[in-house]
């Protein structure tokens, strides 16, 4: 699942935190959660948007043991408001 923030208004901080929430929300409908993440890859518009979007993912992540392989990739986004994009592929729970 590909998620963008909807409030492109906000800093990296906050497009990320929306993002994640999205990704909460949707991983429960599939009978998954954050602690099923099999792998991630996070495009954000600008390297200087690194910090403030690596800060909110550490305090999202499950757990040290439970974190999942991930790529971040410098990208020009399809909408130049959109900050921070997160793909993430999940298993489901037992």
């Amino acid at each position: 699942m590909r998620q963008i923030a909807e409030d492109t208004d906000q800093a990296s901080p906050g497009q990320t935190r929306e993002v994640l929430g999205h990704i909460d929300r949707l991983l429960d409908e599939a009978n998954s959660d954050k602690s099923h993440l099999l792998s991630v890859q996070i495009y954000i518009s600008d390297m200087v948007h690194f910090a403030g979007m690596n800060a909110v993912w550490d305090s999202w992540v499950a757990d040290e043991g439970n974190t999942p392989p991930r790529a971040i990739v410098e990208a020009k986004l399809a909408n130049p408001a959109c900050l921070v994009e997160i793909v993430v592929i999940a298993a489901q729970r037992g």
